[in-house]
């Protein structure tokens, strides 16, 4: 079989990629009821829309993470693999948050290496056995992906650490990057094995797997498809720094659902999308969402949990109580600190060391009663970084213990070896406080453990000698820059660079009534419990559920190259207007309304100048100078820059500022809505003026009607923010004024009530059937959201009881983008195509006077 994938890396990625070796054996798909494949199991071909048919089945989860939830070795007698799955592993225990009949399948590494010749026997027993699919990455590919890329590039910036030189971190590597893709792709080629697209959720884990998503969208357009990020997301000024910033943003942004444990993350993405893509982000019904192309992709933000069966039942251990016991006697009279770190440079235990040792200096008393406990855990990473931080942490602990240490007393032990999980637990049953001072890590589970075991259970209490139903008590230290700071509200929260602040809370927290202890026990066990790990993975697939229900609502298209490919997701009606359709049209019908917005449609929005082009004014004078049309040009800017750049056309109607000012011909006067009053334009210039001079890069523009204050070229996010205000503002001051405030794109307008881009199409729809000649073919083409007001309102008038026969409609807008138009086409070069084909099948005539005398009696 095939593997059910892109069928080139190339696709997605430019440059020589790492040779990736195809799979053994592809897996067979797996079926859950009986059934035929064939074709390939359908892998002949896609057409982007339709992701086949499925069977059915019970609901199914998928879950993609780097490594699988699976201990494995080799038996020593038969030389044969055995496997055994992970209790501790967070993938495992999220399925208590699903009713039984829920299947999961999972996708990823092993933790060990299996030779070429084992793979597709370890392959199937793993399937059979654990429902587990395994992806084997060839050892260099393995070590440039994981090694590379993900310890030495990903995990070092989303921590904040910058390579400044080349003693300072790594430096970005091109080859590493590519292996990055290469292995994403070859997790992508195995959830595409097991997949049923139709029916199955997939749920993809951490910052090694960001570009997955991108594989899977381009292959099934509308899988249910959502990802969580289990570390920090750095700040834009950190993200920006990443050669490949974008890459990964757009693959993220080809889930449904992106979760994070902080708002503080959430806000970091959500601001890199704004200031790198340009996106926009909006509250909906209290789900954060981003518009991506027609898709809503929505950000949940949920710190995860802990299993508290698993703690629990590590409590009730007999060897949990008899190392219990052991702590009890070794520190008797003492009172415990305990901090449990990996050996990183990000966890800051010698700033913990550091702030211990300020505390003996500060408090004499306290000497001689207080013990550091730090348990080490391994590293996770290599390199210098790591050695130079295990360095200092032993330098830090031998200088505290010789200075403050007595034969009797050691004030900070290390225990820098494997620890059983009875033994942390121990310890953690027995600590008086729980110092967490990272000085930035993703979630940190280690203060939920605490207070777990802190709450005790029946056989602790009886080793601890604590009578049952006592009240129980705990304290947390923890800094600021880790997941679960915001969820824990009773700890004291520190900056770890601030040793004497750091100090100052071990104190307090050591020296507290143990009235005020209980207290915050109390409130952190009830969150803890309730919101515990199957809770978390619950809430996201129902969250995931959610934002992948409206799926098969739209149409869907597949654009862009590489790993710049997304998916737009449109109305099933919309589709892109073709030439020779409209042409047709155009051809057999005898009075045509034409209407045309200006910037972002027959003049690119990006064009510094704005004059029209030869080409355009050529084709404006043939469709104007056909008797059979009325041509208009409707735009937000003003008369005398239209009527400059448009003078050549003695036959083009133009409405100026969206309506407020409109002339039939070159030789006709400008009218104006005599409804208008412009006495608000008083109150609103200040407010404008204030936001402009406080807004660095903002600038006001003043209209004939309407005043606009643009914001393109100020900071992003304070753009965004500042308009907001400015909308809320001028709202509130205008509330009892004859004006409406608008926010469009980097912009905020004001104009008067009754002006708009679709009462000037109702009154010329309206004034050619008052003169006896009701259109059979109007066409309205414009890019921005003024736009739709027009082609809403030539959909109500057209099929109002005004018109004898209902005209041939052509609403298009610029781009593929949700709108109320029914066709699209991609650019302003479109755009003058097309007219450039009406205009060839024209008969223009000279014009020896204007069609229409105009009466503005009701509102113009």
């Amino acid at each position: 079989m095939e593997s059910r994938s892109c069928t080139n890396l190339l696709d997605l990625t430019s440059g020589n990629l790492l040779d990736i070796p195809q799979t053994t054996r592809a897996l067979p798909r797996v079926m859950t009821v009986p059934g035929i494949i064939s074709d390939l199991d359908g892998y002949g071909g896609n057409d982007g829309d339709s992701d086949g048919s499925s069977s059915v089945c019970r609901e199914r989860k998928i879950i993609v993470a780097n490594m699988l939830p699976l201990h494995g070795q080799r038996d020593t007698d038969t030389a044969k693999w055995c496997f055994s799955l992970d209790e501790d592993s967070l993938l495992l225990q999220l399925k208590d948050g699903f009713s039984p009949e829920t299947e999961f399948i999972y996708v990823g590494s092993l933790k060990v290496e299996v030779d070429a010749s084992e793979q597709e026997e370890v392959a199937q027993k793993l399937l059979d056995d654990f429902n587990c699919v395994p992806t084997f990455l060839p050892h260099d590919l393995q070590k440039k992906f994981y090694y590379g890329f993900c310890k030495q590039q990903l995990w070092p910036l989303f921590h904040y650490m910058l390579p400044m030189c080349p003693d300072h971190g790594y430096r970005y590597n091109r080859l590493s990057w590519q292996a990055y893709v290469s292995a994403n792709k070859i997790f992508a080629d195995k959830v595409m094995e097991v997949i049923n697209p139709d029916d199955d959720y997939i749920w993809v884990h951490d910052y090694h797997l960001m570009v997955l998503p991108t594989f899977l969208r381009k292959r099934y357009n509308r899988i249910k498809l959502g990802f969580f990020l289990h570390s920090p997301f750095p700040s834009s000024e950190i993200y920006r720094t990443l050669p490949v910033r974008d890459e990964i943003l757009k693959g993220l942004l080809n889930c449904d659902l992106i979760g994070f444990h902080t708002f503080d993350y959430a806000r970091h993405f959500l601001s890199c999308c704004s200031r790198m893509l340009g996106l926009d982000y909006e509250s909906k019904r209290g789900h954060i969402g981003l518009d991506y192309f027609g898709r809503t992709v929505y950000i949940k933000i949920l710190p995860v949990g802990i299993h508290m069966g698993r703690l629990e039942s590590v409590l009730n251990l007999p060897s949990t109580s008899i190392k219990v016991k052991e702590i009890q006697e070794q520190f008797r009279g003492k009172k415990l600190i305990l901090g449990i770190d990996d050996m990183d440079i990000f966890k800051g235990i010698s700033l913990k060391l550091l702030a211990f040792e300020q505390l003996l200096q500060q408090h004499g008393e306290l000497q001689g009663k207080l013990v550091l406990v730090q348990i080490v855990n391994p590293a996770r990473s290599s390199g210098k970084d790591v050695l130079e931080a295990k360095r200092e942490t032993y330098l830090t602990a031998r200088r505290i213990n010789e200075v403050y240490g007595s034969p009797d007393y050691e004030p900070v032990i290390l225990i820098d070896r494997p620890v059983a999980r009875y033994e942390k637990t121990a310890y953690y049953a027995m600590a008086e406080c729980c110092i967490v001072n990272a000085v930035r890590d993703g979630m940190n589970l280690v203060p939920y453990k605490y207070l777990v075991c802190r709450q005790g259970s029946s056989c602790m209490d009886k080793a601890m000698g604590i009578e049952a139903g006592s009240p129980r008590t705990s304290m947390l230290v923890v800094s600021e820059f880790i997941g679960c700071s915001p969820s824990l509200s009773g700890a004291i929260r520190v900056n770890p660079w601030d040793i004497d602040s750091v100090a100052e809370a071990l104190t307090l927290a050591i020296t507290m009534r143990d009235s005020e202890k209980q207290l915050r026990h109390e409130k952190h066990y009830k969150y803890i419990s309730s919101h515990d790990v199957a809770y978390w993975g619950h809430s996201f697939v129902q969250d995931l559920e959610r934002a992948c229900k409206d799926h098969y609502s739209k149409r869907c298209w597949g654009i862009g190259l590489g790993l710049g490919f997304r998916v737009v997701s449109l109305s099933p009606s919309f589709r892109k207007l073709s030439v020779d359709h409209i042409v047709s049209a155009y051809k057999r019908t005898n009075r045509r309304a034409i209407f045309l917005d200006y910037d972002g449609t027959v003049v690119p929005q990006t064009s510094i100048n704005k004059s029209p082009s030869p080409e355009l004014i050529a084709v404006l004078n043939t469709l104007c100078n056909d008797p059979r049309n009325t041509v208009f040009i409707v735009s937000g800017r003003g008369r005398s820059s239209l009527s400059e750049w448009l003078a050549p056309c003695e036959s083009l109607g133009i409405a100026a500022e969206h309506g407020y000012f409109i002339r039939w011909t070159k030789t006709s006067d400008w009218e104006s809505s005599p409804l208008a009053d412009l006495d608000w334009k008083e109150i609103v210039e200040p407010v404008m003026k204030l936001y402009m001079e406080a807004t660095d890069g903002s600038n006001m523009e003043i209209k004939e009607s309407a005043l606009v204050w643009h914001h393109q070229d100020a900071d992003p996010d304070f753009g965004s923010c500042q308009s907001k205000e400015l909308l809320d503002h001028l709202e509130n001051v205008l509330a009892n004024e004859p004006a409406v405030v608008k926010r469009g794109q980097h912009i905020v307008e004001v104009k008067p009530q009754g002006v708009s881009k679709g009462l000037v199409a109702k009154k010329v729809l309206s004034t050619m059937v008052n003169n006896g000649k009701p259109p059979d073919f109007v066409m309205c083409i414009g890019d921005d959201r003024s736009d739709e007001d027009m082609f809403e309102s030539i959909l109500s008038t057209v099929s109002g009881p005004s018109l004898p026969a209902a005209p041939e409609i052509f609403a298009c807008t610029v781009g593929q983008k949700p709108s109320k138009a029914k066709y699209y086409l991609d650019d302003p070069t479109d755009v003058v195509k097309l007219l450039q084909g009406l205009a060839t099948a024209s008969s223009p005539k000279p014009r020896h006077t204007a069609q229409f005398q105009v009466s503005f009696d009701n509102g113009f």
